[in-house]
């Protein structure tokens, strides 16, 4: 909360008009040491301003470059503290609610606006590789992207191990065209990289779910249980949750950058969002699909399950009634009473045996004739 509190500080307009340049971000930190910069450069007319060494040494220096001769910075940054953000943050203006965010992660994929700056989250989705579908099996795994676009700068914020926007910045490179449209094509591209990972993600959960389906739905192995499909289509159902709590939010947003005029989206760059956003409605279509179609393919496996349940206990009481014959018979001629019907009689016992069989023979036959055995 003191960050914060100090954030709002120098974030107030006359103090951003007073305060020195030189003190907004400590120029004399050593390069070489461990950073959350993962790559600072100045743009001008869409393409990146060469220094001595590729890159610009600090955000500070990247801006002063863009102050003095156009053009705009974009910085990236990979899971930076509170210390690494907070000089960027007095640099850029940014607003403290959305460096908190920034910073801590965890948010829903959102658009907000501060001021000269729009704040962008994005949830990054990637698809884990498996050999196997178990009932532990992770099939997504989530990151965050956070885009805060201003006049003349875009601040990139990643978290995760997965989402890496190098290649990304290296296409973006590779068309000056775009690339001169400003931090609003960066805008762009970022998230229709992001929804294009989406659909890359939808279609390797779907052949995850279509491989469920055909086992649930085929002749089961001998000696193998209906039920024990119920715990993968619960995991992968969980996965698709996840999925879907990345994409829904998220087309609100693009429906604004699309839709809504704003002094920060260049308009050329504007009717691109529109493609994005019907992307991102395809995906949403599908992770909804996805959601439906295992709940009815949950429902199947345990009603399979029931029915094969049924299906054992009626052979079990076929057979008990089976064995109910001799049962019943041997239990009354083993009583222990003196004066019995047949009980010295010579063929007492081969009467009696052969009456059982005959008796369980068609027992058996009537029950394997109605299905029961």
């Amino acid at each position: 909360m003191s960050m914060i509190r100090d954030l709002r500080a120098v974030v107030r307009p006359s103090l951003r008009k007073t305060a020195p340049l030189h003190n907004s971000y400590d120029t004399t930190r050593d390069p070489s040491a461990s950073s959350a910069v993962v790559d600072c450069a100045v743009y001008r007319d869409g393409r990146r301003i060469a220094e001595v060494d590729g890159t610009c040494r600090t955000p500070h220096e990247a801006m002063l470059r863009v102050r003095e001769n156009g053009g705009f910075a974009w910085i990236g940054l990979h899971e930076p503290t509170e210390e690494e953000f907070a000089g960027i943050a007095r640099e850029f203006g940014l607003h403290p609610l959305a460096v908190e965010d920034a910073v801590h992660a965890h948010q829903r994929p959102k658009l907000e606006r501060y001021d000269d700056t729009l704040f962008t989250v994005f949830k990054t989705i990637h698809y884990i590789e498996h050999a196997e579908l178990t009932a532990t099996s992770e099939v997504v795994e989530t990151g965050e992207v956070m885009c805060f676009t201003g006049r003349d700068f875009v601040i990139t914020v990643r978290h995760g191990g997965h989402g890496s926007l190098r290649a990304l910045r290296h296409r973006l490179e590779d068309d000056p065209e775009l690339l001169a449209k400003g931090p609003s094509a960066v805008l762009h591209s970022l998230a229709d990289h992001v929804v294009d990972g989406y659909i890359a993600v939808a279609g390797a959960v779907q052949d995850d779910i279509d491989e469920v389906e055909i086992e649930v739905f085929s002749t089961p192995d001998k000696g193998s249980s209906r039920g024990s499909d119920a715990g993968r289509i619960y995991q992968l159902k969980r996965e698709v949750l996840e999925f879907k709590r990345a994409v829904s939010p998220l087309l609100r947003p693009m429906q604004l950058l699309s839709e809504r005029p704003m002094r920060l989206i260049d308009p050329d760059i504007q009717k691109y969002f529109r493609d994005v956003a019907d992307h991102l409605v395809r995906v949403q279509e599908e992770v909804i699909g996805f959601d439906e179609l295992l709940n009815s393919i949950l429902q199947a496996n345990l009603a399979q399950a029931t029915v094969a349940q049924n299906e054992d206990m009626r052979k079990i009481t076929s057979w008990a009634a089976i064995v109910a014959v001799p049962t019943m018979i041997c239990g009354v001629y083993g009583m222990n009473f003196e004066h019995m019907p047949e009980l010295r009689w010579t063929y007492g016992y081969p009467m009696v045996m052969g009456f059982i069989g005959v008796v369980c023979f068609s027992i058996h036959r009537m029950l394997k004739r109605n299905g029961w055995l």
